[in-house]
């Protein structure tokens, strides 16, 4: 079905790139989204069959995977709550650039599964680190989105400066990928 611009927010199409719209929903839709990813993770724990602290051993590294995802979801959401507080005005690529972004989020929870019950094997730790880079890659595309439809002197611009460990740390996950296979541990202290 094709609108018009102006018959737009009765009918459901697709955003212009020009035009405003209200971050209510946005922030409500990433925020149960992130509320799933977690919910998610925390399911794939798995309850041991027995009652001693023996039980508890081939659970460490599920448990270490669910930790570390947990803590980087954790930041996400932070960074994409106060990004989103400090932005004025989003809009239709805005919206997309944060549909990205979730997509890579989503993708935590089979990363960190896959990672932890093979107990950190070269190839599910490089797929973290990939999938890593993906979510970061992601966030700086989404902050330059709202960078670029925010005036120069919002708080948002002047909260995001110059923004040099973003870009570092998209560097450091894509490095950790290939050291995945030289050494997990490697590709773990970069991770963390």
């Amino acid at each position: 079905m094709r609108c018009h611009r102006k018959a737009w927010k009765g009918c459901g199409c697709l955003l212009f790139m020009g035009d405003s719209v209200g971050k209510g929903r946005l922030e409500a839709f990433s925020d149960g989204v992130i509320a799933i990813i977690i919910t998610i993770m925390v399911l794939e724990l798995k309850v041991p069959h027995g009652a001693d602290m023996a039980a508890l051993m081939p659970l460490i590294p599920v448990l270490l995977s669910y930790v570390l995802s947990f803590v980087y979801v954790g930041i996400y959401w932070n960074n994409h709550h106060h990004m989103l507080h400090a932005a004025s005005v989003i809009d239709g690529r805005v919206l997309w650039a944060n549909l990205h972004l979730l997509f890579w989020l989503s993708l935590i929870p089979f990363a960190t599964g896959w990672m932890g019950e093979n107990h950190f094997a070269p190839v599910p730790v490089a797929l973290y680190g990939a999938m890593l880079f993906m979510s970061s890659l992601a966030y700086l595309i989404l902050e330059r989105a709202l960078v670029s439809r925010n005036a120069n002197n919002s708080p948002l611009v002047l909260a995001v400066g110059k923004d040099y460990k973003g870009p570092i740390s998209s560097t450091l996950y894509l490095l950790a990928v290939p050291l995945s296979f030289v050494h997990v541990w490697l590709a773990f202290a970069v991770y963390i």
